[in-house]
């Protein structure tokens, strides 16, 4: 994706794409795809703020849970599972995943010296505990390689 991006107007602290702005480059692939949600990784390379979220709202999909520039709703198991129950304890459900669905797993730079570091991190658990029910009721693919 290769969209400028600009602050907005009139919203402070949000951005927005537009011919004026500044040059923002984003690569990504789709590691799985779940129908509705699909992991996704991206490669930045110019690093403007909110450069993912702005460049993924521009596409046409946001964010899960991104307030600022997708509906900010949470993931529900219910809306996941067919035939879900609350417990009788529960009194509202409890989202499976109810913040911004990011998470910077990889980082490179170069020190002070020339060498270069790579660090890595692994996903927290509420995105694992989300991947893991997707992953569950991913529908398989058709011999015909259609849903």
């Amino acid at each position: 994706m290769d969209f400028p991006i600009a602050e907005h107007p009139a919203k402070n602290g949000t951005m927005i794409i537009h011919r004026n702005g500044k040059e923002s480059l984003t690569d990504f692939e789709v590691l799985e795809d779940f129908g509705i949600y699909s992991l996704v990784q991206f490669h930045i390379h110019t690093g403007r703020t909110h450069q993912i979220r702005v460049h993924m709202k521009e596409y046409g999909h946001p964010i899960v849970c991104d307030e600022v520039y997708g509906d900010g709703k949470p993931v529900l198991i219910s809306s996941l599972k067919k035939k879900y129950n609350l417990s009788k304890d529960e009194l509202e459900e409890r989202p499976i995943l109810g913040r911004l669905a990011l998470h910077s797993f990889q980082l490179g730079f170069k020190d002070i010296d020339g060498k270069a570091i790579e660090l890595e991190a692994e996903l927290p658990k509420d995105m694992r505990a989300t991947l893991q029910q997707l992953r569950k009721r991913k529908k398989p693919l058709s011999p015909k390689g259609g849903l």
